[in-house]
């Protein structure tokens, strides 16, 4: 079963303009401490139920991406969004890549692009996502991902908005900080995610049988109807829940597992 990764200790620089908000997550990382309690309080105080945080990186120069998460989410809500391959349809990961712009957004302001994309906002909706922020991340080392807050409310009024528009600063810095914390405790420490041995999605075993055949990430996309980003998250997941260090030795892996046939 996938769960949160346990962080290791990490000391970060204080600034004079470190939002008070956030002391009582920085104490909990520098001693080593569960983050959940506070990072759920930081995230109430911001009007928010829920907070997920999903990155792709290398831990060293010999290893290909993989792909980590965090949140303060049913575990169940993780798996679920995993094996349904919501990724290549999630607005908050569609609408937030490669740009540096946040996304405020609702299950009224989403709805009515496709089929799948309302049934995502429904299946969200019922394990009690229904609006919220997200923004993306990137930093030099390459590591790439989505810091979303969410609420169970289905509406976001202009009330909302403009306490979100008030409160941006405090949810940019969270997310800076957090992305440090988790880069440092996780990533730089080697600690493996713990979707390691967790089962492939039908859409990862399809993307693997491909690539075993001889198909690029573009040529995946292209058959798939995704983005090449889209499927090279498909392989990061590959690569966290077999452990492997590259592509060849996840179809290696793959085969010799039964997973895909030769």
């Amino acid at each position: 079963m996938i769960k949160n990764v346990a962080i290791g200790k990490v000391i970060l620089h204080r600034s004079p303009f470190t939002p008070p908000l956030l002391l009582p997550l920085i104490s909990a990382a520098e001693s080593g401490e569960p983050l959940e309690p506070p990072l759920s309080a930081i995230v109430a105080d911001l009007g928010f139920d829920s907070f997920m945080f999903g990155m792709s990186a290398s831990p060293d120069v010999n290893h290909e991406s993989q792909s980590y998460v965090f949140t303060t989410l049913p575990i169940g809500w993780v798996v679920r969004y995993d094996q349904m391959h919501y990724v290549e349809i999630d607005p908050r990961v569609l609408k937030t890549r490669d740009s540096t712009i946040p996304l405020v957004w609702d299950s009224r302001s989403e709805r009515g692009v496709d089929e799948r994309t309302d049934a995502f906002l429904d299946d969200a909706a019922a394990h009690g996502i229904a609006s919220g922020f997200a923004f993306e991340f990137n930093d030099s080392y390459l590591v790439r991902g989505v810091i979303a807050l969410n609420s169970t409310n289905p509406v976001i009024d202009e009330a909302r908005r403009d306490e979100i528009s008030r409160r941006l600063g405090d949810i940019l810095v969270l997310g800076a900080y957090f992305h440090e914390i988790f880069r440092k405790g996780v990533v730089e420490q080697g600690v493996a995610p713990l979707a390691r041995g967790a089962q492939l999605s039908a859409r990862q075993r399809e993307c693997l049988e491909m690539a075993a055949r001889g198909l690029t990430t573009e040529d995946i996309a292209i058959k798939l109807n995704i983005a090449a980003r889209t499927a090279q998250f498909h392989f990061d997941c590959i690569r966290s829940k077999l452990g492997a260090a590259n592509r060849q030795e996840a179809i290696a892996r793959g085969i010799s597992q039964g997973i895909i046939r030769a």
